[in-house]
C-alpha cells in the first residue's frame, strides 16, 4: 500500500511519537509508541513496557488495543506504530490487530514522525488464525 500522509496519520504518528516519552525501555533502550484509532473516533496510545523477564514484556501496540478494548472499543480503524528507525510490528503484535479486523490501516513512522509505510493489518499477515479457522 503506498504512503498517503494525511491529516489521521499525521495526527496518530505525533501522538504516538510523544506517547514514546513514556516508555518503559530501559533493557533494550528501544522506546515504541502506538496510537490506536477506535471507529468511535477515540484514541488510545500504548508503549512498550520491558521486564527483566524478557517474554513478560509488552509492545506498544498491544498495549494501546488492550487499554481501548478494556474502555469498550472493539471496532478500529488504525493504528500508527513509531520507533526511531520505523521498525515494524511483532509477530504477536500482527496477530492481535488481526483478532480486530484486516483492515486496520498500519502506519510505520520513524522518530522524526515521518511516514515511511501505510499497510493494512491483512498484508503484514496474510493467512492468519482467526475464528474462521475454528469451524
Amino acid at each position: 500500500m503506498k504512503k498517503t500522509k494525511n491529516n489521521t496519520s499525521q495526527k496518530l504518528i505525533t501522538l504516538a511519537n510523544d506517547a514514546r516519552a513514556n516508555a518503559y525501555a530501559q533493557y533494550s533502550g528501544y522506546a515504541v509508541g502506538a496510537a490506536l484509532l477506535g471507529k468511535s473516533g477515540k484514541i488510545y496510545t500504548g508503549v512498550n513496557v520491558e521486564n527483566a523477564v524478557y517474554p513478560l514484556t509488552l509492545c506498544a501496540e498491544r498495549v494501546a488495543i488492550f487499554k481501548a478494548v478494556s474502555e469498550g472499543e472493539r471496532e478500529f480503524e488504525a493504528i500508527a506504530v513509531v520507533t526511531d528507525n520505523g521498525g515494524s510490528p511483532c509477530g504477536s503484535c500482527r496477530q492481535v490487530l488481526a483478532e480486530f479486523g484486516l483492515d486496520i490501516i498500519v502506519y510505520i513512522a520513524n522518530g522524526e514522525n515521518n511516514l515511511l509505510e501505510e499497510i493494512t493489518v491483512e498484508a503484514l499477515l496474510p493467512r492468519s488464525f482467526g475464528v474462521k479457522d475454528f469451524a
